[in-house]
């Protein structure tokens, strides 16, 4: 699809104002910087994408780049602290280079609007979450006016998949089902930047995940805020197990994974969909946010424990082997010391496989920052490091379980960082979890493996947040999506870094939970 979008492929620092055919120039350059959830990652992979369309090019490791886009994140206090504190570092780099622009996007830019320029008047492009699409313009207004362009509008006018996207990885990819939600959580801003919930339709999906698996992709994962209330537009309550059918019958598709799902709205049919659908992984992330009853009634969950740890039992039930994983807020106002054992209570039930732990961040603009009875910091961080030492224990117990299995792993790119030194390579198993693999070729024919391509292995050891295989492979299955990788790093230069980590279970914890 071509997009009517200004073509910017030269700048007042690369070239004069006028080139001629007989002087080449030079593309401007780009960096994107993500903070946040999965689905801020997805959106930068946009914003890449619409770059590139209008004639930048992604800036080399170590380069300076003309044009730097912070994807901003508001769950979290510090997420504030991270922008200005970054923004005042290119302050100087700016000043020094004027033809260099700065753009900040994202939830943290449609919640401060004017503000963000106010505080850091060198900022030359402010944009919302619903108006993505306007970046390229934005930026060559901004450059011709001279001024600051601040553009914030107040729901979604064309939906995000529409627009031109330069995918991180050959193998994976993020699908959008929906943005926006419904949901009133008294700690979380979110749906107040981000809006009401918006549906796609089922045959859009399903194009879009076609044409990726036409590409090489053999794996994606479905994104929305509540991914698990899709259909709600459109009033069909059964329409996400149908969508998990669906992406059952398209050939060539190896994973399915989705995220993330509100325990509220969690129904039987889409337990029965991820159990009966092959090419579904039996992987579950779902936010517990606290195992207090009482906490969750102030939280605004609309669920309770005994209702949450039902559902576990059943995916359980269906899918024995299912890696379950949660995100927990510990310090909420008014919890007690007897809310929080009830947290720890529901942990050591649910098993969790990981769980990602944060400590209560008052937001100004939600419910709960006006609540009385904060906690003392002191006690919410004892209290954090109590949670984090048992998710630790309690993932540490459910990795053991898995020494001596076989597993047959997605080869991934970027994941094992120690790697190199360790002579391993890194993949994940069907349920998400992160295996470090001895490039022990000795047993099987085709040595050469690349990310997207399979292999099958014996788990030998087990750590709190991933697994080790030392023995050899004992498989190996070349792709498509092995193809594509390698077709892709043979013609073109490494791409933008995104600046977060891949989804799975980092062996630290992120700054900022996915937004549910």
């Amino acid at each position: 699809m071509t997009l009517a979008l200004p073509v910017v492929g030269f700048g007042p620092r690369r070239s004069p104002p006028y080139p001629c055919p007989a002087m080449p120039v030079e593309p401007r350059t780009y960096e994107v910087r993500t903070y946040g959830c999965q689905m801020n990652v997805h959106d930068s992979e946009r914003l890449t994408g619409l770059l590139e369309a209008a004639g930048y090019a992604a800036a080399g490791s170590g380069e300076r780049a003309d044009v730097v886009v912070f994807n901003t994140c508001a769950v979290r206090e510090n997420a504030d602290n991270k922008l200005y504190g970054n923004l005042s570092h290119l302050a100087p780099i700016k000043a020094a280079n004027p033809g260099m622009q700065i753009a900040v996007g994202g939830c943290l830019a449609q919640k401060d609007r004017s503000t963000i320029t106010a505080k850091a008047p060198y900022v030359d492009v402010v944009f919302g979450t619903h108006n993505i699409g306007s970046l390229p313009a934005l930026l060559e207004r901004a450059r011709v006016q001279e001024e600051a362009q601040v553009e914030i509008l107040e729901s979604l006018e064309v939906f995000p998949s529409t627009l031109p996207t330069k995918r991180e990885s050959a193998y994976a990819a993020w699908v959008s089902i929906s943005v926006g939600c419904n949901n009133t959580c008294t700690f979380c801003i979110v749906p107040a930047l981000r809006g009401k919930e918006k549906d796609r339709r089922p045959g859009e999906i399903l194009a879009e995940i076609e044409a990726l698996v036409g590409e090489g992709v053999s794996e994606v994962t479905l994104l929305g805020q509540n991914v698990n209330a899709y259909g709600v537009e459109f009033g069909d309550r059964h329409a996400f197990a149908k969508l998990l059918r669906a992406c059952g019958a398209i050939e060539g598709l190896e994973r399915v994974r989705f995220t993330s799902p509100h325990p509220a709205e969690f129904t039987d049919d889409v337990i029965e969909a991820m159990a009966e659908t092959p090419n579904v992984m039996p992987s579950l992330h779902m936010p517990l946010q606290s195992g207090s009853d009482k906490v969750l009634k102030e939280m605004r969950r609309s669920y309770r424990s005994s209702k949450y740890l039902g559902i576990i039992d059943r995916v359980r039930a269906a899918m024995p082997d299912a890696a379950i994983t949660t995100d927990i807020i510990v310090g909420f106002p008014g919890e007690t010391e007897e809310d929080f054992q009830a947290t720890l209570d529901v942990v050591a039930a649910a098993r969790f496989s990981g769980a990602f732990t944060f400590q209560y961040s008052k937001r100004p603009g939600t419910p709960a920052a006006t609540l009385d009875d904060q906690v003392p910091p002191d006690v919410v961080k004892h209290r954090y490091e109590r949670l984090a030492a048992l998710v630790n224990d309690v993932a540490w117990a459910e990795n053991k379980r898995l020494v001596g299995r076989r597993l047959e792993l997605m080869v991934s790119e970027g994941e094992g960082r120690k790697d190199a030194a360790t002579h391993r390579l890194s993949g994940r198993a069907p349920d998400n979890r992160l295996v470090h693999f001895a490039a022990d070729f000795s047993q099987v024919a085709d040595a050469e493996v690349r990310p997207g391509d399979l292999v099958t292995v014996e788990v030998t050891y087990a750590a709190p947040h991933h697994l080790v295989a030392d023995g050899p492979v004992l498989a190996v299955r070349r792709t498509r999506s092995g193809d594509a990788w390698e077709a892709r790093h043979a013609a073109a230069p490494a791409g933008v870094t995104l600046g977060m980590p891949v989804v799975g279970l980092p062996a630290s914890l992120p700054d900022a939970p996915a937004c549910r």
